[in-house]
């Protein structure tokens, strides 16, 4: 029996872990892509805890040479994914003038040349088998350049536009693209330092973030969605 893969990438504390664990449950081989190599193992960890199977792959989602080479290594040593979840980012908050042009061009890469890196990767497979599912993962700057959120607006809205654009060209061949707009503050570790006194309702659970994930894959190509935005009970928009 082939074994089912999905890569994972931007494989932090937070989403990003808790969509990896998701799919590993339902018995895909898990590749984990990120820069922190400390942070994915953190998370294979868990993986083979829960019986799952999970591969550690280094990679800087917006450079092309490292992305060519962490999915050659993920065909090599895991499969071709039939699922990518593309959930990297970089938050940026500054300025026009005091945003460095470098500074602007890495939160690009990060936050939009990466996920057109990633579908580059894992497409060829996809289309050759007639399906695949691709994720990407957005952000209320996704819909709304907020003041001195360009250097995060930007790319998340070319990130929108891939998706978009993705899903005409290779949905009617059987690959289902969606775009999610995280329109709230996911529920980490590192929010709830930063956010000592803040109420568990307004903050958005990876958990059931992941089980959204794992529902859109599982979507029949008669009622794909394409764009759905998810928040708490409580946010406002």
């Amino acid at each position: 029996m082939t074994t089912r893969v999905a890569a994972v990438v931007g494989v932090g504390p937070g989403l990003g872990a808790c969509v990896a664990r998701r799919f590993a449950r339902e018995g895909y081989a898990v590749a984990l892509l990120a820069r922190g190599e400390e942070a994915l193992r953190a998370v294979q960890e868990d993986i083979a805890k829960e019986g799952g199977s999970a591969a550690v792959i280094p990679a800087d989602a917006g450079d092309e040479a490292s992305m060519a080479e962490a999915f050659a290594k993920v065909r090599t040593d895991v499969g071709a994914p039939e699922v990518l979840v593309y959930n990297a980012g970089a938050f940026v908050v500054s300025g026009i003038l005091e945003l460095a042009p470098a500074t602007f061009t890495s939160a690009w890469r990060a936050n939009c040349l990466g996920g057109f890196l990633a579908a580059r990767e894992v497409l060829p497979a996809m289309l050759e088998q007639g399906r695949g599912t691709l994720l990407f993962s957005g952000a209320t700057a996704s819909l709304r350049g907020s003041a001195r959120f360009a250097g995060v607006a930007v790319g998340k809205f070319g990130l929108r536009a891939l998706a978009q654009s993705l899903a005409r060209e290779v949905g009617p061949r059987g690959i289902h693209v969606a775009h999610v707009v995280i329109d709230a503050v996911i529920d980490t570790p590192r929010v709830r330092e930063a956010m000592p006194g803040r109420e568990p309702s307004t903050l958005l659970s990876p958990e059931a973030l992941a089980e959204t994930y794992w529902q859109l894959h599982l979507q029949p190509p008669s009622v794909w969605t394409q764009e759905l935005d998810v928040r708490p009970a409580v946010e406002k928009f």
